[in-house]
């Protein structure tokens, strides 16, 4: 077995943003040359994450006000006594979570037709690293 290690850096100009980053992958996946496998693609961040979803303006609004419904940004959250004023971008985290694995087939990445790779990000406007770890044969 064998392993490819990449990282994407993105720095936004908003807080809140999402980042179609599916070719970027998909070109890590390919300079691996492993023909079969998995694909992790981890935030290396606790206020980000990466998902896979479509690809749809309407649908990225939805998602946009579903996870401010259910972790609003509050100035009265507990984390914020640290001097932080994030703790609505790591609740965000959890419900969206931190990676996913994806299959490696024929040494290319294996989504289903509608199915886009995203960074979503919680509290941006600064750097910010994405890993990508290709393993198998």
């Amino acid at each position: 077995m064998k392993s490819h290690t990449a990282y994407l850096e993105f720095h936004t100009d908003r807080r809140r943003d999402l980042i179609k980053i599916t070719e970027q992958v998909k070109k890590v996946v390919e300079e691996s040359g492993i023909k079969e496998g998995l694909c992790l693609v981890s935030s290396m961040h606790l206020t980000a994450s990466v998902i896979v979803q479509d690809d749809e303006e309407g649908l990225h609004r939805d998602m946009w006000e579903w996870l401010e419904s259910l972790a609003p940004y509050r100035e009265d959250y507990k984390h914020h006594a640290t001097g932080e004023d994030n703790g609505d971008a790591h609740l965000k985290n959890l419900l969206t979570h931190l990676q996913v694995v994806l299959p490696v087939t024929q040494g290319r990445l294996d989504l289903g037709p509608w199915q886009e790779i995203f960074y979503a990000e919680f509290d941006g406007q600064r750097k910010k690293r994405v890993v990508v770890k290709v393993v198998g044969v």
